[in-house]
């Protein structure tokens, strides 16, 4: 498998490890599969070294990620803000995943600003902009957990692991791919998940955690949005979709429930580009954007022009601020200015 540090890089990392005792390991907001994997499995390494190491993150994450292994450990910055600023305080590394700008962490960015703590960021997205000690930044990676994996097995601590560090790094692996179905040509991947598998893990059964435990609710959401949401550019090979609040109070929406919607207009025969439009459940005047491609469309590059985000080449995000109607505007006039790219077959 391809090092992912240099021997240099290896003896810093490790320095590092020997001189944390209070570890905190952070990610971004609104965690997804990656998010919590990667923290929990890097989690369960340092206190295999004898390390204590908290997991924080900065508000919920869906329902369909509490089986994992030690997810009781986690702090919510949401909900115990005083505990966690004090933990943050307290540390003497602080251990940022999946996120590379302060932006991503919400009102958790002043205590990870104000820490004298040494930082470490593990990530897989483009031009990270934090200030750290020490930066594995490889936006090729298919997850964060991939480079946690790849870290540890670098460091040799890979055969003392056990089932709590698989099962999250896996899950993680898996959810960034959408099942190992984009963003994993690289063989290595499949070498890591042979690895995984030696630790008796049942990868089935991850996957119906995942993807099979959703409520009627859920479902029923997923065919409206099919049947009556769904705008088809059928000449430009787009879609988009707009969810407002009072959709989503009818459908009891609960985090997690909009996972993957935006995935399914691409199984029609031709499709490159959807885009899903979610109002906040919460705050007035914020529009949540998820953009999903295939093949070379930069959904990325869309972000960041049209929806103050960012993210890959073929899944990305960003937020609106304003109403749901001025969201579609900018959505159509997104799609309008990237019209020749999405009307040749070729592109």
């Amino acid at each position: 498998m391809e090092r992912l540090l240099s021997d240099d890089e290896l003896l810093q990392v490790r320095r590092l490890i020997d001189e944390t005792q209070k570890a905190v390991i952070c990610c971004h907001t609104n965690p997804d599969g990656d998010a919590i994997g990667s923290s929990l499995g890097w989690a369960e390494i340092l206190r295999s070294l004898g390390k204590q190491a908290t997991v924080i993150v900065p508000d919920q994450y869906p329902d369909f990620l509490h089986w994992l292994p030690n997810t009781e450990r986690i702090v919510r910055y949401d909900k115990r803000k005083e505990e966690a600023d004090t933990m943050m305080a307290e540390a003497d590394t602080v251990f940022c995943l999946d996120f590379n700008s302060l932006q991503r962490v919400s009102d958790m960015s002043k205590a990870l600003e104000d820490t004298k703590a040494k930082k470490v960021l593990i990530d897989h997205h483009l031009n990270p902009d934090i200030d750290c000690d020490f930066t594995i930044s490889r936006p090729q990676a298919s997850s964060t957990c991939e480079l946690v994996f790849r870290l540890v097995w670098q460091l040799e601590l890979f055969e003392t692991t056990n089932k709590h560090f698989a099962i999250p790094i896996y899950c993680g692996m898996m959810t960034d791919t959408g099942a190992f179905s984009f963003n994993s040509n690289d063989p290595d991947i499949f070498f890591i998940i042979s690895q995984l598998l030696t630790k008796n893990i049942n990868k089935d059964k991850i996957y119906r955690n995942v993807y099979h435990t959703y409520s009627e609710d859920r479902l029923r959401l997923m065919g409206y949005v099919l049947y009556e949401k769904l705008v088809v550019y059928s000449d430009l090979h787009a879609s988009f979709y707009a969810l407002r609040r009072e959709d989503l109070v009818h459908f009891h929406f609960v985090k997690g429930d909009a996972e993957g919607l935006v995935n399914l207009p691409l199984q029609i025969k031709g499709m490159k580009l959807s885009v899903s439009l979610r109002e906040d459940t919460v705050k007035e005047g914020v529009v949540w954007v998820s953009l999903r491609s295939v093949d070379s469309f930069p959904c990325n590059e869309m972000a960041e022009r049209f929806f103050n985000g960012g993210g890959h080449l073929n899944a990305a995000g960003g937020k609106l601020f304003g109403s749901m109607d001025e969201a579609i505007e900018r959505t159509k006039m997104a799609i309008e200015a990237y019209r020749e790219k999405l009307e040749d077959p070729q592109r």
